[in-house]
């Protein structure tokens, strides 16, 4: 693709990387089979090969409208395109800077931007975040059943975390929604570390990965939230306390894991921010699938259909660890067709587009349920609430239905 980018954006770093991508796409338009959107809408607008042309012509200093952000607004930013691409188009990143620009450049209705706005400042304050569902869940059985299936119910799962007593050790993030909606995960994932001889332990003051603000056209905010999580951890890293960051929610993983690149034009951060991108691991990167403390005898567990997060597939390029470890637990796993398609939930994507993420998320109902299994598992916070509100069966985190097989297996 031959590219003339205007001079507003020719000589930045941003306009060097778009340009290097633009270049590489050949319009084959394979993206188009396994674009969600696509899938859904059937305009070429809507998928990644007609996206890529209208960033272009705005890079390129054409009129920008509100037309042309309503299509970027749509993409889901699930990266199965830039799995499918022969041509190895990082479609991501360059929806990030044509996001940038087109949202300077145009204005957003009154609702739009309180909506936007709201989310921004709601969702990376933990405290404020757990306020609100506090509320929501006291309030729950009175409010419309649209709105009443959007909030979960509190869990009875166990909290115990193990003391921290082995030489190798891990920080865990938090994140900002995960406290609040599954503080279970992370404290099963510390047990199922603990059996493998890793302490798992969070920072104080660890928060937000700053993919939400990012990822809602806030880009300095979201690379403030980077900063102060990178402040948090650094004491640890800095001093070599921790061999690995574990991330358990894969949305979060994919975004602490591209840092490097995301500060790499901030001087005082871009050293950190590549360190911490490379000790930032998935939770199914660190368990071990050979370790005998982790094995179960099959046919003892439910049989279990996994949604893998496009985070985590795409996103991460990691296929097949949680299924291999949820085996090796003794579960049965389901098949799931299509599961390379995302389920709609997108971090804020849910809330923003619901008439999208409605459809997609009755699709991948569908291709999870049809094996009849007894609970689903997913590897990120968003897609769990999202699937759960609308699911027959338990939607849990994979590491929770591993710990349990284990509990089990000591208390047999």
């Amino acid at each position: 693709m031959q590219t003339q980018l205007a001079d507003f954006i020719r000589d930045t770093p941003e306009g060097g990387e778009a340009d290097a991508i633009l270049r590489k796409c050949v319009h084959c338009g394979f993206c188009t089979a396994t674009c969600p959107t696509y899938q859904v809408l059937g305009d070429d607008l809507d998928s990644p090969r007609g996206r890529i042309y209208l960033i272009k012509r705005v890079l390129e200093g054409a009129p920008v409208s509100g037309k042309t952000r309503l299509h970027l607004d749509r993409c889901l930013t699930c990266r199965a395109c830039e799995t499918t691409c022969p041509s190895g188009v990082r479609y991501g990143r360059l929806v990030d800077i044509g996001r940038e620009v087109v949202e300077r450049r145009t204005w957003r209705g009154p609702w739009d931007w309180l909506q936007r706005s709201v989310l921004s400042f709601a969702i990376p304050r933990t405290s404020l975040f757990s306020a609100a569902l506090r509320i929501g869940r006291a309030f729950r059985p009175l409010l419309p059943g649209r709105i009443k299936k959007s909030i979960p119910p509190k869990t009875a799962a166990s909290l115990s975390w193990p003391a921290s007593r082995h030489a190798r050790r891990m920080l865990a993030l938090a994140g900002c929604v995960q406290p609040a909606l599954a503080p279970s995960i992370n404290a099963a994932a510390a047990r199922v570390l603990d059996r493998v001889g890793i302490s798992l332990i969070e920072a104080p003051g660890a928060g937000c990965c700053g993919g939400v603000r990012f990822h809602l056209n806030r880009h300095e905010a979201g690379r403030d939230d980077m900063r102060a999580l990178i402040d948090a951890w650094w004491p640890f890293v800095e001093s070599n306390q921790v061999e690995a960051i574990v991330v358990s929610a894969s949305g979060c993983g994919v975004t602490v894991k591209d840092y490097a690149h995301l500060l790499a034009n901030d001087p005082a951060y871009r050293d950190k921010a590549v360190r911490i991108s490379a000790l930032a691991r998935d939770l199914s990167e660190v368990v071990p699938l050979d370790f005998p403390q982790i094995r179960a005898e099959r046919g003892l567990q439910a049989k279990v259909a996994f949604q893998s997060p496009c985070s985590l597939q795409h996103g991460q390029q990691i296929r097949g660890r949680a299924e291999a470890l949820l085996r090796r637990a003794g579960y049965e796993l389901a098949p799931v067709q299509d599961a390379h398609l995302c389920c709609g939930s997108a971090g804020t994507y849910s809330l923003l587009q619901q008439e999208i993420a409605g459809e997609l998320r009755r699709r991948k109902l569908d291709a999870l349920q049809a094996g009849a299994p007894g609970v689903i598992a997913t590897a990120n916070i968003g897609c769990l609430a999202h699937l759960q509100a609308e699911s027959a069966v338990p939607v849990r985190h994979w590491v929770e239905l591993v710990d349990e097989a284990l509990q089990r297996r000591v208390n047999a």
